[in-house]
């Protein structure tokens, strides 16, 4: 009897902490649509998405954030062409070829990367990356390839923690099975293990692109933050998130407004982001 009454208050608990997940998400959506969807409304959705002039000290204020949508885009599309792979590899390493001994040092060190702040990061990047650039392509090293390479960084943890723990799950008697049917180790590792392991690989994916899309800190340190559509890979660039964060502390009225509405917009990439990966998932688990 004092057990079922220990389940059921354990149930309970279990109910109210998911009920409050659910509630904070819906609490968030509705402060950011409330506050953001009036103001594009207002100002026009095809002027704020796609107007590529951001001067709100000026008369009258101009709130077009192209450059900054294209800049989130093309800075996480960087990243991920860095970090994705390498992820990847190292994480099939680390579950299929690394010896024990090394495996002891390296896991531990690739959640250390995990446990530093971005904050962090960004000083390092300012340090070592940024003068590297500087002499490579000129100007400050303040560009849009450095912050591409400092989030391929920043996402490698995510990427090798979760595609690791996937290969580790494919069950023994894939390898076993392919083994005794005369394929190589390393030709079972990459036909049989990786595809069996595809969805949480993906789901690792997923995880890095929203890592690198909210990125903030760090990207401000080095990106250049320059409100204007970049020429080049070696242009600075202005995200999303940047934006907001560089000015909500000092604006008001319809500049605040206007940058709740950014979030709004950074809010909608994300959820088609995790949508369109969440498809290809589904299809591909169908398949």
């Amino acid at each position: 009897m004092k057990a079922k009454k220990v389940e059921g208050f354990m149930q309970g608990v279990f109910l109210i902490s998911a009920l409050l997940s659910v509630l904070s998400i819906i609490l968030i959506i509705i402060f950011m649509f409330a506050g953001g969807v009036p103001f594009m409304l207002e100002y026009g959705i095809a002027d704020f998405l796609f107007g590529d002039r951001w001067s709100p000290s000026n008369t009258p204020a101009s709130f077009g954030i192209l450059p900054m949508i294209l800049g989130s885009i093309f800075v996480t599309l960087g990243a991920i062409v860095i970090g994705v792979p390498i992820g990847i590899l190292t994480a099939v390493f680390m579950a299929e070829f690394c010896p024990p001994k090394l495996h002891r040092w390296l896991k531990p060190a690739v959640n250390l990367m995990a446990a530093i702040p971005s904050i962090v990061y960004g000083f390092f990047a300012l340090q070592l990356i940024v003068p590297i650039m500087r002499n490579f392509s000129g100007g400050t090293g303040m560009n849009m390839l450095t912050a591409m390479i400092l989030l391929g960084v920043m996402i490698l943890p995510t990427v090798i923690g979760l595609s690791e723990s996937s290969l580790r799950s494919v069950p023994r008697s894939y390898y076993t099975g392919s083994m005794a049917l005369g394929a190589t180790h390393e030709r079972t590792v990459m036909k049989v293990i990786m595809p069996a392991a595809k969805s949480g690989i993906i789901s690792s994916i997923i995880l890095g692109v929203g890592r690198a899309i909210g990125e903030t800190m760090a990207v401000v340190l080095i990106a250049g933050n320059q409100p204007i559509i970049p020429q080049s890979i070696t242009s600075g660039v202005r995200t999303l998130t940047t934006n907001i964060v560089l000015e909500m502390a000092y604006a008001a009225g319809e500049h605040r407004e206007a940058l709740i509405a950014t979030g709004v917009v950074l809010f909608v990439f994300i959820l088609i982001i995790n949508g369109v990966f969440m498809f290809i998932k589904r299809k591909e688990s169908r398949a």
